[in-house]
């Protein structure tokens, strides 16, 4: 008996910690879920900073995003683990007015979600949208504009992951809104930035992923990305410009044109690449035009 008990646990991905968590907004009473070291097997990092892994024979598929947030079962209130507490008690009021709103909205795109089972990718990419409805109230201590651009994109591609395992449920189209909002809220993240009117430097793990905080580099990499590949393409005189900032900041950013030594750094070769892409697209969107 104690040996099957061994067995099963030996094969689960997550627990529950044994201190249970009283939500800020409604009282309710759950316990977090988080993920077993040991678990994963990394892989490759695409070019938008994502960690792949690879399924391991005992548990197979697993997602480390699925559990970096923390989600009331009750009433949808979701947080980044350290903004949780604090930032529910700050904003108790509006979070509890918004409760319908919050669990209509998310369940319009992910349905049917259980919080009170271990998390599925659906839960898991749901969480990082409530985020997003929950920060719209925060103020800037909270940095609500960048991590709403990082919820936006983990959504994504956790969403990209369920169209692999679903093809014919258009989580593709999903994950191609979230992606364009990623790139509305990192850029906008970048301008709050650098006016001091949110600062995001204050922020411990700028991510992207949870394997590596790849910084303010990695934010102004992750921008560049998103433009070059989500970025509006209507208008060809405002995509060029666009393109054209974005190549800039990328050049200044790992001294790219210049003779002195580049920054070292895993996100080094990313961002040469990044920039030979920028660069190959500005070209010819000039012999177009010529």
């Amino acid at each position: 008996m104690a040996a099957a008990k061994k067995e099963e646990k030996e094969k689960k991905v997550s627990f529950y910690v044994k201190e249970p968590l009283r939500c800020p907004v409604c009282d309710a009473s759950f316990r977090r879920e988080e993920l077993f070291s040991g678990r994963v097997n990394a892989d490759e990092m695409t070019d938008e900073l994502h960690r792949t892994y690879k399924p391991l024979h005992a548990y197979g598929d697993v997602y480390p995003l699925v559990y970096e947030i923390d989600v009331c079962p009750s009433c949808f209130f979701a947080a980044y683990r350290h903004d949780f507490l604090p930032a529910g008690n700050k904003f108790q009021a509006v979070l509890k007015d918004s409760i319908e709103h919050r669990i209509e909205e998310v369940q319009r795109i992910f349905s049917p979600l259980d919080y009170q089972s271990p998390r599925r990718l659906l839960e898991g990419a749901a969480s990082y949208y409530l985020v997003m409805l929950s920060y719209g109230f925060f103020s800037k201590e909270f940095a609500p504009s960048f991590k709403s651009g990082m919820s936006s994109l983990r959504a994504a591609w956790l969403c990209n992951e369920l169209h692999s395992k679903s093809p014919n449920d258009n989580w593709d189209y999903v994950a191609a809104i979230f992606y364009k909002k990623a790139r509305f809220y990192y850029k906008l993240a970048i301008e709050l930035e650098q006016s001091g009117k949110e600062p995001y430097s204050v922020i411990r793990n700028l991510g992207p992923d949870t394997d590596k905080n790849y910084g303010h580099e990695g934010v102004l990499y992750e921008a560049a990305i998103l433009e070059l590949k989500y970025g509006p393409k209507e208008d060809a005189a405002k995509r060029h410009e666009s393109l054209k900032l974005a190549k800039t900041s990328i050049a200044r950013m790992f001294g790219f044109g210049r003779k002195n030594k580049a920054k070292p750094g895993p996100l080094l070769d990313k961002a040469r690449d990044l920039y030979d892409r920028l660069k190959a697209e500005l070209k010819e969107a000039d012999e177009d035009d010529e």
